[in-house]
């Protein structure tokens, strides 16, 4: 009995917890989140039902015995903050409809009224803009294999109607194993000019009376293996960067950008 209540859905110590009409009790975002995922307002303990969105209020009484708020942390690299934080706590949502990231703290208002309920909540990207549509304001969710572009539903239905469809992760993990056998083709070159490299020095050493005209013969060829390994390590770098992008929109965004480019 000593020991602080804690949330059935996270079975953890209740975060700004929430009684529902049942009497039963859980941290404001785990009910927020199972509600929107299940897309309907049920209880996940007595399955109760229903069929107005309640309206969820934070109970401090339950609050004493949970745990230091994580979004008070410092961020560390890569993480998104807070849009509506002036110390810039981390965004743990970004929501598509406001195009704006949030905190735990700033994203109650989402679970707690019904017209924010209804809004698309996603994992936290920091180019939120370049995640929407640009012609109908939805995600981007689709990959267009027939036009090489993301899109949305709508797009699908409509403008690219009939085209090849899959989804963002699916053609993400497509391209990610082709980056891989690219990288692994640039590494091997390297490693052949490497070798050449090492070769005409050798020979040159092995010449002979006459190692300065030796080496004026293959400085030429010296100079352009060095230029190419440059220019192959150079890229072999920048698809190492790529490969390590975790967000699938934003890693094939890049690549369309990138292949575009040597289109032209």
């Amino acid at each position: 009995m000593s020991e602080p209540p804690q949330c059935c859905i996270c079975l953890d110590d209740f975060s700004s917890p929430t009684s529902l009409p049942c009497g039963h009790c859980f941290c404001l975002s785990c009910i927020g989140e199972y509600w929107r995922v299940h897309g309907a307002c049920q209880c996940p303990l007595c399955k109760a039902v229903f069929p107005s969105r309640p309206q969820l209020k934070t109970d401090s009484t339950l609050h004493a015995g949970a745990a230091p708020e994580e979004a008070a942390a410092p961020l560390k690299a890569g993480e998104v903050p807070c849009d509506f934080c002036p110390a810039k706590h981390r965004a743990v949502k970004s929501c598509l409809e406001c195009l704006a990231s949030y905190c735990a703290a700033h994203l109650e208002p989402h679970y707690q009224r019904e017209e924010l309920g209804r809004h698309l909540l996603i994992s936290v990207v920091k180019n939120l803009e370049d995640s929407v549509c640009g012609l109908h304001g939805k995600q981007l969710n689709r990959f267009c294999r027939s036009d090489q572009t993301c899109v949305c539903a709508t797009c699908a239905q409509t403008e690219h109607r009939g085209h090849h469809m899959i989804s963002i992760h699916r053609e993400a993990a497509k391209k990610k194993v082709k980056l891989k056998w690219r990288r692994l083709k640039i590494q091997q070159a390297i490693q052949e000019r490497l070798s050449r490299v090492e070769k005409i020095k050798l020979s040159v050493e092995l010449s002979g009376e006459k190692p300065k005209e030796a080496w004026a013969q293959n400085k030429i060829l010296l100079r352009q293996l060095e230029e190419e390994i440059s220019e192959l390590q150079s890229r072999n770098t920048e698809l190492e960067l790529l490969a390590q992008t975790e967000d699938d929109l934003h890693f094939l965004q890049v690549c369309t950008t990138v292949q575009s480019q040597q289109d032209h």
